[in-house]
């Protein structure tokens, strides 16, 4: 548990549970670990390395938290800890599901963004969850080497996936002893812990509720019957103090001005928008507004007094024709006239039409799908002012769709400019409006939020 705040350092039990490669089981050993612990009666804080929006859903679902994310190349390798120290604040453990293989990160930035890098800043052990099925006594020499690649990361155990047999998880454990490793878990092959996948990740938890809670359950019920729980327990309380101050919203955005009332920031919710970092609503908040939650799929009006909305990512490919038939709020929309911040699958809602489905016209500019995987981390310079950024921003931000969109003739200004050049510009900027297919995290720049909510104020008051 947080044992102290401000200066002095904070102890939180944790974990971090990696891979030496991605679909080797993590999140399902992760999430089972999460909602096994918080069965128990523990107040269970859930994490995510990078910027995945998808299994934190899941993360919530098993813990009854909201699941953060730990990016270093999106908010920066010193704000890691505070983010973390925030997020679990309150909490008597906290796991950390990492991002594909133990040490890949930001291509051409080294370890920048791996989960061995946030493993080091939260100065956290790390479960390493390894695929067994085509593997004997070679899994000694696997994990020898991930054990010995860094020291600055401590491998506090194994956890082993789809194990055949019991004669099978014999030989490995055997091989494992040789190598000096414990073995805190061997979970057998079990097709039911299957989860559908869109693109490169599972279906989101928003999309499928009930059958994500019925996986939850069975994803903790075999690490409860497969994984030394006490041991797992112990690794967690290993860790030492952090020396940081927990990252604090209020802090970041500065002094507000004392206004009448607090401006109604829409944000889009439900099935069709459920990627969002829940930094942003704190930092809305923690800059003046009153965030009011709304689903595009079933409200079908704004909701009371909206002063500026934010619709951030998802897959609206997916609900195209449930948003095109809500054209009560689609009309709402395009009459708004007000501070609009969009990402993604928020650009997309905004365009004429996305194959076809008619969205709500705020921008002149189609979208279509393709076959093609756009997706990385990108550097980026905001080419003027807009609701959201001053001309000149720098940020970082990461990209992740199958769409393209396709300027109008009335289509406004780009919003980015990449520092590759390569890439050129990107999305679109006009008076009252910010849309971009650019997801950012805004604890790395908290001018955003404010200047937004600052937007937002000033129009409400025309």
């Amino acid at each position: 548990m947080v044992t102290s705040a401000g200066s002095s350092p904070l102890a939180v039990p944790r974990l971090v549970v990696a891979a030496p490669a991605s679909g080797s089981g993590k999140t399902t050993v992760a999430t089972g670990l999460m909602a096994a612990f918080a069965e128990r009666g523990l107040s269970v804080s859930p994490h995510k390395v990078g910027p995945d929006y998808i299994d934190p859903g899941y993360h919530a679902l098993a813990t009854g938290r909201p699941g953060r994310n730990l990016d270093p190349y999106l908010c920066g390798p010193e704000r890691v800890a505070p983010l973390f120290l925030h997020g679990a604040a309150g909490c008597e453990l906290a796991v950390v599901e990492g991002v594909m293989g133990l040490f890949d990160g930001a291509s051409g930035h080294g370890e920048l963004g791996s989960t061995a890098q946030v493993a080091k800043l939260l100065r956290a052990p790390v479960v390493l969850v390894v695929d067994a099925a085509s593997q004997a006594r070679s899994v000694a020499a696997l994990v020898h080497g991930f054990a010995s690649w860094d020291t600055g990361v401590r491998i506090g155990g194994v956890v082993l996936n789809r194990v055949g047999s019991d004669r099978h998880k014999a030989v490995l454990r055997e091989a494992l002893d040789e190598a000096g490793v414990p073995v805190l878990g061997a979970l057998r092959r079990d097709d039911a812990l299957r989860v559908p996948s869109r693109h490169l990740g599972l279906v989101p938890a928003a999309e499928r509720r009930a059958e994500a809670a019925r996986w939850i359950r069975a994803a903790a019920a075999q690490v409860r019957a497969s994984c030394d729980l006490a041991a797992l327990w112990a690794l967690a309380r290993s860790a030492p103090p952090l020396d940081a101050a927990p990252w604090d919203p209020a802090a970041e955005v500065g002094p507000v001005p004392s206004r009448t009332g607090r401006p109604v920031v829409a944000v889009a919710a439900g099935p069709a928008f459920s990627f969002a970092y829940p930094e942003h609503t704190e930092l809305l908040e923690a800059a003046g507004a009153e965030v009011a939650l709304f689903d595009p799929l079933a409200d079908e009006a704004l909701p009371a007094g909206t002063s500026g909305i934010v619709v951030g990512g998802g897959f609206p490919e997916v609900h195209a024709p449930a948003l095109s038939a809500n054209t009560a709020l689609r009309k709402a929309i395009a009459a708004f006239g007000g501070p609009i911040a969009a990402e993604c699958a928020g650009l997309l809602y905004l365009v004429r039409d996305l194959d076809g489905a008619e969205m709500c016209g705020v921008l002149d500019a189609t979208a279509v799908m393709t076959e093609r995987l756009t997706l990385g981390y990108r550097e980026a310079v905001a080419l003027g002012d807009s609701v959201l950024a001053a001309e000149g921003t720098r940020l970082r931000g990461h990209e992740f769709h199958r769409t393209v969109v396709r300027p109008g003739p009335g289509a406004p200004a780009p919003a980015w400019g990449f520092t590759a050049p390569e890439r050129g510009t990107e999305g679109f900027v006009s008076a009252n409006v910010h849309a971009s297919y650019l997801h950012v995290h805004w604890s790395a720049e908290p001018s955003l939020a404010r200047r937004f909510v600052e937007r937002c104020a000033a129009w409400a008051c025309v």
